[in-house]
């Protein structure tokens, strides 16, 4: 079996461990349970949720046991690690409806049949009813205010001002450690390295809260960025989503696909499950051949298929194709409306148009006179087909599946039309 923590180890996963060496000894004598907590602060996870999740995609194929947490307490109160002010609360309702989504995007990553069967828990769950006076007796009686200033999490907020709500969020995490050392003899929790200081408070309860030689770790994960210092996972449209619905399977393989040659290794080595060997083959030919874009297209390939599926990627590797080549009539509807979703779009109300007048009512060409010049001069293409008739009519034999109609202008302004 592959040494788990080498292999995290090389692929750069490795940013704060509490005891690497006893953690180490602890995976030697056998399969351990750890944890990871997942708050709902959307209807959805992003890609920058993926590296903890498939981290604990890696601890269960080593033959650990895996627990998603899913915060629908703490996800109530705001967690204010690395943010900069307030987070808005959200309703009871919609955090209860986020959080059963988020539990069905992680049960497509982590395998929950077997012997070493992950496990998908809401901490509202033991959280919901704890009434304040026990609260406070059992769980905040442990937790010094000056110890808590000290947290990163805290102090970064102290000038900007923190509410008590979101000061409370800490102990509340380290209470969902303890309940699942006891309950569950989970013995690491994992976090993205804005987690370290909740992380730690968990190991201080769990220290003050049960014997003397009470054995858990903290463990987190680097921050995700791009060599150019900005947080990986925004595109121009915003953050790319898991779920298919916010952030479609084309547009998600092509962000993975624009990954800068100077990323894409470290990509490579924390979202794919290609080994070592594999992994330095394709920086080499980053260095060799960076115009093949082989190493990116892989990484699309690879991460695309992980988290739609084989169908998906194939689909969005057809829709690129077609709109490299300009040959898009073998598209089907629902992949024109996933490749087509940011280009600019008419309504045609019309059984049939003269293409001049398309043009003109679809703002293509902004006049006649520009439009019969287009045409004239080859630039117009219906579904891939250059037209170069003046009198060329648009008809129900130019819609793909009776919806759209592609017109480009040029190499690559396009245009849908929908009727």
């Amino acid at each position: 079996m592959v040494d788990l923590l080498k292999d995290l180890e090389f692929r750069g996963l490795i940013n704060q461990v509490t005891d690497l060496e006893g953690l180490q000894k602890e995976l030697e004598k056998g399969p351990i349970t750890l944890y990871c907590g997942f708050d709902p602060t959307a209807d959805s996870l992003h890609i920058g949720h993926l590296l903890t999740v498939l981290t604990l995609r890696r601890f269960q194929l080593a033959g650990n046991n895996p627990i998603a947490l899913v915060g629908g307490a703490t996800g109530l109160i705001g967690d204010p690690s690395g943010k900069k002010a307030e987070r808005t609360l959200n309703e009871t309702e919609i955090v209860v409806e986020w959080s059963n989504s988020i539990k069905r995007q992680l049960s497509q990553f982590l395998d929950f049949e077997g012997e070493n069967k992950a496990k998908v828990v809401n901490n509202y769950d033991w959280t919901g009813n704890l009434d304040v006076i026990t609260f406070l007796r059992d769980v905040g009686k442990n937790f010094g205010v000056n110890y808590m200033l000290a947290k990163d999490s805290v102090e970064s907020r102290i000038q900007s001002g923190i509410s008590f709500t979101e000061f409370s969020y800490m102990i509340l995490q380290s209470n969902d450690f303890l309940n699942l050392y006891k309950n569950e003899n989970c013995r690491l929790q994992i976090g993205g390295s804005d987690q370290w200081g909740n992380i730690t408070a968990g190991l201080e309860l769990i220290r003050k809260s049960t014997d003397e030689e009470a054995k858990a770790y903290g463990f987190t994960i680097p921050l995700v960025t791009k060599a150019d210092g900005t947080k990986f996972g925004k595109s121009e449209g915003g953050a790319i989503w898991l779920d298919a619905e916010k952030t479609s399977p084309y547009e998600f393989y092509q962000f993975l696909i624009n990954t800068d040659d100077k990323d894409v290794v470290k990509f490579l080595k924390y979202f794919t499950f290609l080994s070592p060997e594999e992994i330095e083959a394709l920086a080499a030919e980053v260095e060799e051949a960076p115009e093949k874009r082989t190493a990116q297209k892989r990484l699309a390939e690879e991460v695309t298929k992980l988290v739609h599926g084989e169908e998906a990627l194939q689909q969005a590797i057809r829709i690129s194709e077609a709109l490299f080549s300009g040959d898009i009539q073998n598209l089907s509807a629902a992949e024109i409306k996933q490749g087509f979703k940011d280009v600019p779009s008419y309504e045609c109300k019309q059984d049939e148009i003269s293409l001049l007048d398309l043009l003109v009512e679809s703002k293509i060409s902004p006049s006649k006179r520009q439009a019969r010049e287009d045409i004239s001069n080859g630039a117009i293409y219906i579904n891939g087909e250059r037209t170069t008739e003046l009198d060329r009519v648009v008809a129900a034999e130019d819609r793909i599946e009776g919806q759209f109609t592609i017109i480009r202008r040029g190499k690559k302004k396009y245009y849908l039309i929908k009727y």
